[in-house]
């Protein structure tokens, strides 16, 4: 496969930046800078596409299907990292959302030359997590010509999965195999084709989009507070109960005793505060109001 190159935006030369070398550290920031705040605007353009791939994450989840990231270098590190982020934020199962990077785990903290190169690679780590129609598979690749992202790709779609791509450029190959493009383009880098920059923080705003909205449209969040938090350290204890506290209005002392008798369960905590109900009738509403804790309030 050829790798043309020259015609991807984000391997093209920035006018603004060609002398950046003989600047000052304050003029390179400032360019930087610059350069950044098209990234945020690039990103809103691609809401309704955004919109449409959190539809069905949502979708899938309900079914007990999965989110599956998949990249190769920095786009695999980003999908690793929003993947390792919902647990603890979420409380979801560790299994609920994956990230696979070319290269294995060794990646993720060095280049691993050619990993990304292989089309088969790309649909036998798919095969390993034992993708299914159930599940939703997100490519993320700057370029949108990555071998192994697209063979993941084209496998997922094969097996009937919903299939996500996220790159940045407008004519990027996974467009045309992929059910939902996502393609916030964001111009050429100040340091031409060294996509870690803006493609990556382009990429990086739109998983937590993905992400964030798909749970919080399961119930992993009421008024604005992630109420699915594991306390599993000292300081996601404390922040457990300054959660149920703006929750319901209680007291410090009130909320401690809440979360013990919840079982650590923030969300559970705020309904039993908020409807006077025991532990298990808590654990019923909340069922019933599928996972949603202001149906399960609404409902008592």
């Amino acid at each position: 496969m050829a790798c043309n190159l020259e015609n991807l935006v984000t391997e093209a030369p920035n006018i603004k930046t060609s002398n950046i070398d003989q600047k000052t550290p304050l003029e390179i920031l400032q360019l930087m800078n610059n350069e950044d705040k098209k990234v945020a605007l690039a990103v809103e353009k691609e809401l309704p596409n955004i919109a449409r791939g959190v539809e069905k994450i949502i979708e899938s989840f309900n079914r007990g299907g999965r989110l599956i990231y998949v990249g190769a270098g920095t786009s695999g590190r980003l999908g690793i990292l929003d993947a390792a982020e919902c647990p603890p934020t979420f409380g979801t199962p560790q299994e609920q959302v994956i990230g696979i990077i070319a290269g294995g785990q060794e990646a993720l903290t060095k280049a691993i030359e050619g990993a990304e190169d292989s089309f088969e690679k790309g649909m036998e780590a798919l095969k390993e997590v034992n993708v299914s129609f159930k599940d939703v598979v997100v490519g993320i690749t700057a370029s949108g010509r990555t071998p192994y992202v697209i063979g993941a790709l084209r496998y997922a779609k094969d097996i009937g999965a919903t299939t996500v791509a996220v790159s940045c450029n407008s004519n990027a190959e996974v467009n045309s195999i992929a059910d939902i493009s996502i393609t916030p383009v964001v111009g050429p880098e100040i340091i031409a084709g060294s996509t870690r920059l803006k493609a990556g923080t382009a990429q990086k705003m739109v998983l937590n989009m993905l992400s964030t909205s798909s749970m919080i449209g399961i119930g992993k969040v009421y008024k604005n507070l992630m109420v699915d938090v594991q306390p599993t350290n000292k300081k996601l204890i404390e922040r457990a109960k300054r959660i149920i506290m703006m929750a319901t209005g209680v007291s410090y002392e009130k909320a401690e005793k809440a979360l013990i008798e919840s079982n650590y369960k923030p969300k559970i905590a705020i309904i039993m505060i908020k409807t006077g109900c025991s532990y298990q009738e808590a654990l019923v509403r909340i069922k019933k109001g599928g996972g949603f804790v202001h149906k399960a309030i609404k409902n008592c």
